[in-house]
């Protein structure tokens, strides 16, 4: 029986939110390690297990791979949830990226300026009720 993956994040959504998505709708269960301080990311760092000196990190197949859309692209391909052609999946990949830009917008409105924060949260609900919903919708 193949392990679990076990994915390394913070007890939070943010960029490993996607990833837990996807396996669920894989129907894989998986294991998480939280980090819950600064010596946990450290030890991650000193190990050299994180190629770019930060996660997500998930550890399946006996790699222990980092950035976000190479993941979801790997789960999905070993899933079969990537298209059954090479349109599909660039049907997918839009859909993707669509959701990265939207989820950019709303993970950085917590450390913008105070003055500015209310303008740029009316934005993110005008292009996410115009622009981004519309598009999930159909």
């Amino acid at each position: 029986m193949t392990a679990k993956p076990k994915l390394h994040y913070t007890n939070g959504r943010g960029k490993m939110e996607s990833i837990r998505w996807l396996l669920a709708a894989a129907g894989v269960e998986f294991e998480e390690e939280f980090i819950e301080k600064k010596e946990d990311l450290e030890k991650l760092r000193s190990d050299g297990v994180l190629m770019f000196q930060q996660v997500p990190m998930v550890e399946i197949d006996g790699m222990k791979m980092v950035q976000t859309r190479a993941i979801l692209s790997y789960i999905a391909g070993k899933y079969n949830l990537y298209g059954k052609d090479l349109k599909e999946r660039a049907w997918i990949d839009m859909y993707v990226e669509g959701t990265t830009d939207l989820m950019g917008m709303i993970m950085y409105l917590p450390f913008q300026a105070a003055d500015t924060k209310e303008k740029n949260l009316a934005l993110i609900i005008e292009r996410a009720t115009n622009r981004y919903f519309p598009v999930y919708e159909k």
